[in-house]
């Protein structure tokens, strides 16, 4: 790691000799963050596209029959970030099979989902707070790869980042030894919890750098970190739901992504970072509006070939927003209906183009609500 000492903060020399970060406090100071006409343009642009996702969000005629899949497709997008091998179809398929045909990839990003929905439903009894961190990385490494990596517990030895096989001495980063990480945990939460000294979305930007650069668990540090955002908007107030998919911006841009990181920290350069940040947020919150308002299009346009059938085709509708990959068993037991009548009601909706059968066999058959997976294909 190349020694440095900036305003966000400084390498400090081991006893054995290797060089470990310390990031200064924040909000940023000497000098503070500056706002030039294109930081004041970018933050406008992000606060104004994320009004308009809430706003959007509003108008949805059930909005949580469709938070689930913007979850999903975070979970998916943030997990591909750190190399899992994981799609969205992959995720709906294992929840239709009960958990059968889980893979290591599929867990964690099922995990994810857990951790996200969790957090959320947690900041009804608890502010954000390094505990609520704690707990909501336990489930997010609970039962995967990272469960012998200490789930829900701050890191007790040191860690460091870099090409595989690299060491302390030649790592490319090395976050703070364990007594400065508990020092910079401790200024995080303080920032966390101060409403006053910066715009929402800035600190937004500032909390996800600094939680990276802490880097406070052995495993699982990237996925939190971008979990973090949407906890911070949500407890605020300014998206009720989970609607923003940040990781979208964040995997397209992913070598600008850490390079940023890296100016920061070695360059001090916090006004590069937060500019690409909110160029991030406008960019997936008109995403994700522009995703809110053609589902509000495509559910009308569903339900009216369904209304062709019966009751029973257009409650199918409804639960196929909810699960998009489906079987007739399954249809079965959400409809309380007969096999038959579920499988009627699936045939009905097939003939009218509102799902496709994917398997091609004769017996479990699995139908996909195909229109419905093209709104959440990635389109940055």
């Amino acid at each position: 790691m190349v020694p440095c000492d900036s305003r966000a903060g400084k390498t400090v020399t081991q006893g054995t000799g290797y060089l470990t970060y310390l990031p200064a406090p924040l909000p940023p100071q000497q000098p503070p963050l500056a706002y030039d006409a294109e930081m004041i343009q970018r933050l406008s642009g992000a606060d104004l596209a994320l009004g308009q996702l809430s706003g959007i969000a509003a108008l949805l005629p059930n909005p949580d029959l469709f938070v689930a899949m913007y979850v999903r497709k975070e979970a998916v997008l943030s997990s591909q970030i750190e190399g899992i091998q994981c799609t969205l179809d992959d995720v709906l398929e294992h929840e239709v099979s009960g958990g059968g045909i889980k893979t290591k990839d599929i867990g964690e990003v099922v995990n994810y989902v857990h951790a996200m929905n969790y957090g959320i439903e947690r900041l009804t009894t608890l502010p954000l707070s390094l505990r609520l961190l704690r707990e909501v990385h336990g489930y997010l490494l609970a039962g995967v790869r990272g469960e012998q990596k200490a789930p829900g517990e701050f890191r007790k030895t040191q860690n460091w980042i870099g090409p595989q096989g690299c060491t302390l001495a030649t790592a490319s980063f090395v976050p703070p030894a364990v007594p400065d990480m508990h020092v910079a945990l401790d200024n995080l939460e303080r920032f966390l919890h101060d409403r006053a000294s910066l715009p929402l979305t800035i600190q937004c930007a500032l909390v996800h750098a600094q939680f990276e650069t802490i880097h406070p668990f052995l495993d699982g540090n990237g996925r939190l970190g971008r979990l973090l955002v949407s906890l911070l908007l949500h407890e605020r107030s300014v998206l009720k739901q989970p609607l923003l998919y940040i990781s979208l911006f964040l995997k397209a841009n992913r070598i600008e992504y850490y390079e940023r990181l890296m100016d920061v920290r070695v360059n001090g350069n916090w006004e590069g970072w937060v500019k690409f940040f909110l160029a991030g947020i406008a960019i997936v919150s008109k995403e994700a509006a522009s995703t809110a308002q053609q589902i509000v299009e495509f559910r009308e346009d569903m339900l009216r070939k369904a209304r062709n059938y019966g009751k029973h085709e257009v409650a199918l509708v409804d639960v196929l927003f909810e699960h998009p990959i489906l079987d007739i068993r399954s249809a079965e037991k959400m409809l309380g209906c007969t096999y038959a009548t579920a499988a009627s009601a699936m045939q009905n909706l097939e003939k009218e183009g509102c799902v496709v059968e994917t398997t091609g066999q004769k017996r479990n058959k699995l139908f996909k609500f195909t229109g419905y997976l093209r709104l959440f294909e990635d389109r940055v």
